[in-house]
């Protein structure tokens, strides 16, 4: 289906204040869930570098460096920042790629579309790449190691996204033969038995916490990472797919029905 400029141009403010308004709960999530486990994760490397100290090792913990951003401020006015920018941008993108998606994957409505995109952006750029390479608390990090997971986990979403699309791609092909239902299993297996594959032969990141830290608080920091961007993308899918719906199947500024008429809708 043919998308006009000026409809895209629609698309994207409004996937950009869906990202917005998808930006805010996963703040409120963040706060929440997520800043009690940062929290610990200081309180565990400030009591492990006084025990080194007491030990022989290291350099004293000094009382006088002033951080240049608080950690009440980090936590709030810092967090509440980029976790909005975040959306924002992240919603503009994803209005692009629904513009490009919607009537390419199937006779769905504008609504349905934003939620099947949605699904699918957290799947490959979140889900996937979390299962291989799971968030790593701040300031517990290995830093002789922080080069090489970055590295990895930009790989992994390149590839977790590219592995969606030719997905896609193929299940649209074997529609042809196979069927909706059966094309659709049919490409679903063939991601999950690639991705695994993936995940066999890349390397793992063992080494990506330092030793000693609680287990505990490290899996309840990522749980809540990614509980972040499943509020992120589970608002931006719905807000989204609402402001989407309204503007494709409004009709034109200016232009009135016809009594007795309804505006048909994208199916």
């Amino acid at each position: 289906m043919h998308v006009h400029a000026s409809t895209i141009r629609g698309l994207l403010v409004r996937g950009m204040l869906a990202g917005l308004i998808a930006g805010l709960f996963a703040f409120a999530v963040a706060y929440v869930v997520g800043e009690p486990s940062v929290d610990g994760s200081i309180a565990v490397e400030e009591a492990q570098a006084v025990q080194e100290h007491h030990a022989g090792h290291g350099a004293p913990p000094s009382q006088e460096e002033e951080e240049a951003v608080s950690r009440p401020v980090q936590s709030t006015a810092g967090l509440a920042t980029g976790v909005l920018v975040y959306g924002v941008a992240l919603g503009g993108i994803a209005a692009l790629a629904f513009s490009f998606a919607l009537g390419r994957v199937g006779r769905f409505s504008p609504r349905a579309t934003a939620a099947l995109l949605a699904a699918a952006a957290f799947t490959t750029v979140c889900l996937v790449p979390f299962l291989k390479y799971p968030a790593t608390p701040p300031a517990v990090g290995n830093p002789d190691t922080i080069g090489k997971r970055t590295t990895l986990f930009f790989l992994m979403i390149l590839l977790s996204v590219l592995l969606g699309v030719a997905a896609v791609i193929a299940g649209r092909r074997l529609a042809r033969r196979l069927g909706n239902w059966n094309a659709t299993v049919a490409a679903g297996a063939g991601f999950v038995a690639v991705t695994a594959a993936a995940f066999v032969f890349l390397p793992s990141n063992d080494d990506a916490v330092k030793v000693g830290f609680p287990a505990a608080l490290l899996w309840e920091f990522r749980i809540a990472s990614l509980a972040v961007q499943a509020m992120l993308w589970t608002v931006f899918g719905i807000v989204f797919g609402m402001l989407a719906q309204r503007l494709l199947t409004s009709p034109p500024a200016g232009a009135e029905a016809a009594p007795g008429t309804q505006v048909p809708a994208l199916n």
